[in-house]
């Protein structure tokens, strides 16, 4: 008899039709996962497929009506596996968009530890997935997200909970590399587990469309930051085991549902993959061909909902590591990215960028990734460049500044498709990584494209979802955003021989820390923010809760309502 693992996970709603969704579950054995629906005729099932032993099924959901909101069930062999009896949840619903849309909104954040068991004390604070499930299952009249953006860090492969880590010590010597981290798939799949697990989130990714994409600790903290970096991984033992696992493990768990029901018909990966008994030896060729050729594969995708373009920009698999030649994107990524911003002017009111890494730094923060990237590539020679090299690791200097030819490129390709009368009233970059958030605004000093309406152009940085920010770091990164700061910054620019940047940006909200997630209401030609906070109530412990949900120990707080379109 069949057990329902993990999930379900809505993912993809469709918001050109409003017909189609797709559901993901891991089930304990080879099955036929099934989605019924309350609404007549529509469902669908799917046999799962095998990897590492562990058994996926993706279900596609036809005949939904637009508009509308269905609950549905999730069967295994004919067996009802979800919702779990005895549930203190709602029923999970599918919610399809009116055709046109008249609003999306879209919440987003990045940088998740998982929480606690309930009744254990949380370090770092109330959980903000936590608290926005809990507050949307107390009230399921509320206004609830269209779709919840990932921005990267949804596990850490580096960053083991106490739990986690017994879990690896009774399986393996942890006086071994790589230690307390993760060394394989099986692993993998126990931070998925330990994650999507949590009662709160279980619920709240049943039922609200979910995108994602990875950043570093989904691998290792600093994946990717440099040519010698990777050189020097690579001679390790382990390294080729976890990286393999880390790829192979994302496009099962999270890349897939980034997939609409017609990009997962064309995509050969996933018949290969489905057409076998076990899709185990085809997944891990791709991972290692992917490793060894970033554009053997692409992670980026783009989502349209509505007159609302999203698209997402893979900014760690995709790098190009050469010194002479470094990148944040490979061409032909870069490429892609730029044909899908500029495909059908006219056609989105709203263009949203979203890339793990901000774009937009304080602007210390960004000479200084800017001097270090130049420092080296050997502009002040050999000594320097080592210098250059140390710092760089030490201090995470891999943002788009530190790639200052992909910043000049992502800058100019925002330039194109925010000009001209065909252009969208707002472009929005979303990031996190950086575990604070603000509200960054650009102005453009020179080179403008043709004349005419040019959208307006925002940073928007939110993270961490649960995480924590050292105090030094955080007055570090306030002083980065300081006329101090932006003289201090300027001064190493000159001493890196690195041009003038020919825009500016200026800080219009923030800096906030705290765990919370940022939330944009996309009307028309309008777009309103908001930032929430995730606070524990007053008086509230979350030690001998009585296994009361975590999240009602919570509230989200919000502390920043602006509208976009009309300025700060």
């Amino acid at each position: 008899m069949a057990g329902l693992r993990l999930g379900p996970l809505l993912r993809h709603v469709d918001r050109e039709a409003g017909d189609a969704a797709t559901v993901w579950v891991e089930a304990d054995r080879p099955c036929t996962a099934e989605v019924r629906c309350e609404e007549d005729g529509a469902g669908g099932s799917s046999r799962t497929f095998q990897i590492e032993g562990h058994h996926y099924a993706l279900v596609t959901v036809t005949g939904l009506r637009p508009g509308s909101e269905t609950a549905y069930e999730v069967l295994l062999d004919g067996r009802r596996v979800w919702p779990l009896e005895d549930s203190r949840f709602p029923p999970s619903t599918i919610r399809t968009p009116s055709i046109p849309a008249a609003e999306v909104r879209v919440s987003f954040g990045s940088c998740r530890w998982t929480a606690p068991p309930a009744g254990e004390r949380d370090p770092v604070g109330p959980d903000a997935l936590d608290t926005l499930a809990a507050g949307l299952a107390a009230d399921p009249t509320a206004a609830r997200p269209d779709v919840l953006i990932l921005l990267g860090d949804q596990v850490y492969a580096d960053e083991t909970s106490k739990a986690t880590r017994r879990w690896l010590a009774a399986r393996r010597d942890l006086r071994d590399p790589p230690g307390a981290e993760v060394a394989d798939y099986e692993e993998y799949t126990r931070l998925y587990y330990e994650s999507w697990l949590d009662p709160e989130v279980r619920w709240l990714l049943s039922t609200v469309p979910s995108c994602m994409i990875f950043d570093d600790h989904d691998v290792i903290d600093d994946w990717n930051t440099s040519a010698s970096w990777l050189s020097e991984m690579r001679a390790t033992p382990w390294w080729r085991e976890r990286v393999l696992s880390g790829l192979m493990s994302y496009w099962v768990y999270q890349h897939l549902g980034n997939l609409s029901p017609a990009e997962l018909a064309a995509d050969e990966l996933y018949a290969a993959v489905r057409s076998t008994p076990d899709g185990t030896d085809a997944l891990r060729r791709f991972s290692a061909e992917a490793d060894a050729d970033p554009a053997c594969a692409r992670w980026s995708y783009r989502r349209d909902f509505g007159r609302v373009r999203l698209l997402m920009v893979d900014t760690r698999a995709a790098r190009v590591l050469d010194e002479g030649k470094r990148a944040m994107l490979d061409d032909a990524e870069a490429q892609w990215v730029h044909d899908q911003a500029l495909e059908d002017p006219g056609s989105y009111d709203h263009l949203l960028i979203g890339t793990s890494l901000p774009w937009l730094l304080p602007p210390l923060i960004h000479d200084a990734e800017g001097w270090n990237a130049a420092l080296c590539r050997g502009e002040r020679g050999a000594q320097w460049a080592r210098f250059g090299e140390d710092l760089r690791r030490r201090s995470d200097l891999e943002h788009w500044a530190a790639f200052p030819a992909s910043f000049e490129w992502l800058t100019g390709l925002i330039e194109k498709a925010g000009s001209g009368p065909a252009a969208p009233a707002t472009i929005c970059v979303l990031s996190g990584d950086v575990h604070h958030a603000y509200v960054a605004e650009l102005t453009w000093l020179n080179g403008r494209a043709e004349a005419g309406p040019v959208a307006r152009v925002l940073q928007l940085t939110c993270s961490p979802v649960h995480n924590r920010i050292p105090r030094s770091i955080r007055l570090g990164f306030r002083f980065g955003w300081s006329g101090t700061g932006r003289r201090l910054g300027r001064f190493l620019a000159r001493h890196g021989r690195v041009d003038t940047p020919r825009i500016d940006w200026r800080k219009t909200s923030g800096p906030w820390f705290g765990n919370q997630l940022m939330t944009l209401t996309l009307r028309g030609r309008t777009a309103a923010l908001r930032l929430d906070q995730a606070r524990a109530k007053r008086g509230w412990s979350p030690v001998g809760n009585g296994g009361r949900s975590r999240g009602a120990g919570a509230r989200l707080v919000t502390v920043l309502e602006r509208d976009l379109t009309e300025g700060p």
